[in-house]
């Protein structure tokens, strides 16, 4: 089987005619602000890939997201790391619609239906910055809810139709606790302003959206049973053993493309394709092999498993990506910014929450049977 052939067959199999479309625009202007990948990916039916078919979606199980968050990556890493947002917050949605009031389901079916997509304000790019660390302020006025703030960076920021955001809501009794709102994006007070100014993943869209005294009805706040040490309930653990699962999948993904260019090399000696060929395949089997027992139990041992597996790409496609550009060689670096950018960004995985050096502490106490922590 030729290299990612499973992986773009079933892409096409899902999500008809966007491989195509992908493939046939160059990366370069895939990657732009503007570029057309985003578009592209709402017409062949990518917003309901995880809504289930009941609802109007895909039911893409993690295993399957994971491989056709691969497939999309290695024609536009933007994309991937974009719609990984978007899928992150609609696994979270599934997973609250299984206890909630049918609010999501009805939620769900208009993103399968109408195309909708979902930006994510919950991951921030700051060093140590904690994944559950909301940049939102609340203020509660009977049914009502008021969100001032910003999220900086959000992907799909130009191209959402709604944001889920992180916010700390004040208790009755005193306290806060975390909940997650849905703002939908021309929501009076709502506004996007440019931030990101690298030309890296610049066509995830990753601007600022800022809230100004923006108004939510409160049935479109969830509130979690997030704990002031740090525990996570159900809802949070699974939306992100999604997270780091579809994120490790994208930038390995990134990195697959720069092998398939190794690979497609005719004068490369075949011990140095087998040498990057086979060390991004390990990390793959091992992300898959998650992906599978995570689908059944996305539980705290699942998201430690996925950290793990997060980390350990991260270090792999630092050393894949390298000699990948070696072995390419100087005249493929002059003649071509594909190879130079492609080595730029799929080593941005190291930049996404929660860091390795964060999440030390937490997994030592996990393998020593304590509780996960993530905040």
């Amino acid at each position: 089987m030729q290299y990612l052939q499973r992986e773009r067959e079933l892409l096409e199999e899902l999500l008809p005619g966007l491989d195509a479309a992908l493939a046939a625009v160059p990366l370069s202007e895939l990657e732009q602000p503007a570029g057309p990948g985003v578009a592209a990916f709402r017409t062949a039916g990518g917003s309901g890939l995880l809504v289930p078919v009941e609802h109007g979606g895909k039911g893409a199980d993690l295993l399957t997201a994971v491989r056709i968050q691969r497939a999309v990556a290695t024609r536009s890493p933007s994309l991937a790391v974009a719609t990984t947002m978007h899928h992150f917050s609609v696994a979270s949605l599934v997973e609250a619609a299984a206890a909630g009031d049918g609010m999501e389901w009805l939620l769900l079916t208009a993103i399968a239906n109408d195309g909708l997509l979902l930006a994510s304000g919950f991951a921030e790019g700051r060093t140590g910055q904690g994944i559950l660390s909301p940049t939102l302020t609340a203020r509660v006025e009977g049914d009502k809810i008021r969100l001032s703030g910003s999220k900086k960076p959000c992907s799909l920021s130009r191209s959402m139709d709604l944001l889920t955001a992180s916010v700390a809501l004040p208790e009755p009794a005193g306290g806060t606790r975390l909940a997650v709102a849905l703002v939908p994006k021309d929501a009076i007070g709502v506004s996007v302003r440019p931030f990101w100014h690298s030309p890296v993943l610049a066509g995830a869209e990753s601007d600022e959206v800022v809230l100004d005294d923006v108004e939510v009805p409160a049935d479109l706040v969830v509130r979690t049973d997030v704990t002031d040490d740090g525990r996570l309930d159900r809802l949070q653990t699974v939306g992100f053993v999604w997270f780091e699962s579809l994120m490790t999948a994208s930038y390995l993904g990134a990195a697959s493309a720069l092998v398939e260019r190794v690979l497609a090399a005719p004068k490369l000696p075949p011990a140095v394709k087998a040498d990057v060929t086979t060390e991004l395949h390990a990390c793959w089997l091992a992300l898959e092999g998650l992906a599978r027992t995570a689908g059944a139990d996305p539980g705290e041992h699942a998201l430690a498993d996925a950290l793990v597996c997060r980390y350990a790409a991260q270090d792999a496609i630092d050393r894949i990506a390298g000699r990948c550009l070696e072995a390419l060689g100087g005249m493929s670096f002059i003649s071509c910014g594909d190879a130079a950018y492609l080595n730029s960004a799929c080593r941005a995985l190291a930049f996404h929450p929660p860091s390795r050096a964060r999440m030390a502490t937490p997994l030592t106490d996990h393998f020593a049977g304590r509780p996960l922590r993530v905040g």
